[in-house]
């Protein structure tokens, strides 16, 4: 299967074959790399790294992964690049195409335009453009999770259940792109998804169906609750953290406001006893400790955090060996 010059920019745009194979390069590398096995697939290559947003796992993991591989990564804050002045998503395309042989970007922060800019990007680009975070998925992330459930649980995740929750947090509106990448994403891997929230934090229409069609495409079931004792209740993986109402992502304060309403809202040592005694806690990082997670679960012995946070180098290395 050949993927070199294929865009990605969310996970419904691969099939699932195409996924696995990413999963399995991922696995391949991460062995590679764990023996100190020279693996450099992208001799001389440089991907683009742009950012809207603030980052540390994604940025690192590029620029480590690319690297790793033999190539070099350039980050590019985009407040302090022409973009800044307005330069169009084609010119930026088409020129940083002619220089190098990948683009990545991470835009997050305002629903409506992060993954409509980079598909922009994509259509006047002569080389693959790669998703960091947007406003609709986060397809790094979300492959190095499914990665970490499987390495726990075994390939075959028919009737398991994950429980994706809304959980308070004081620092920010946090962008809906996890919660909304993981629903459509485990749905078409074998999993049941319990998706629970507030009323406010409701997820975006699209990727909200697209989960609704995978589910019944692959015999899943997707449900939504208004609890978290429900959505944790026999959950062999729960993915609680926080993400802004859509609506208000343009008032923080107000924003801040609704939070504050939820902050019972917390994964405790007594939802995790109600999820299965071999369930795992995961996060995309970084939690807010007191508010979204106590301690005592994010340390404790069913939290996965750091081995899916490993996990993110190889996804990430595996999807620009595979693409660039």
């Amino acid at each position: 299967m050949t993927l070199k010059g294929r865009d990605y920019i969310e996970t419904a745009d691969w099939t699932v074959d195409e996924l696995e194979t990413s999963l399995e390069v991922a696995a391949d590398l991460k062995r590679r790399f764990r023996c100190g096995e020279p693996h450099r697939l992208l001799q001389d290559k440089t991907l683009f790294l742009f950012f809207f947003d603030k980052s540390t796992r994604t940025r690192n993991s590029m620029e480590a992964g690319i690297t790793q591989l033999g190539g070099h990564a350039h980050f590019i804050e985009a407040s302090t690049s022409q973009i800044a002045h307005g330069e169009s998503p084609k010119d930026t395309g088409i020129i940083l195409s002619s220089y190098g042989h990948g683009i990545a970007v991470r835009h997050d922060l305002v629903p409506g335009e992060g993954n409509t800019y980079m598909r922009e990007i994509a259509k006047h680009s002569r080389a693959p453009v790669l998703n960091m975070q947007c406003d609709v998925d986060h397809p790094m992330q979300t492959l190095a999770d499914l990665m970490t459930i499987r390495e726990i649980f075994g390939k075959d995740l028919r009737g398991r259940k994950i429980a994706v929750s809304w959980a308070y947090a004081p620092s920010y509106t946090k962008p809906m792109s996890v919660p909304q990448g993981l629903i459509t994403l485990m749905t078409r891997f074998g999993m049941d998804v319990a998706l629970a929230h507030p009323p406010e934090y409701k997820l975006m229409t699209k990727p909200l169906e697209q989960a609704k069609r995978f589910a019944e495409e692959k015999g899943t079931k997707l449900e939504i609750v208004d609890n978290m004792e429900e959505a944790f209740r026999d959950a062999d993986v729960v993915y609680p953290k926080s993400w802004g109402p859509e609506h208000l992502f343009g008032d923080p304060e107000q924003a801040m406001d609704v939070a504050r309403k939820h902050t019972s809202w917390i994964c405790d040592e007594k939802l995790m006893s109600i999820a299965r005694k071999t369930a795992v806690y995961m996060h995309c990082l970084p939690a807010d400790r007191g508010n979204e997670v106590t301690d005592t679960v994010i340390d404790g012995p069913q939290s996965v955090v750091y081995q899916e946070a490993e996990n993110r180098l190889h996804t990430a290395k595996a999807l620009m060996a595979l693409t660039m």
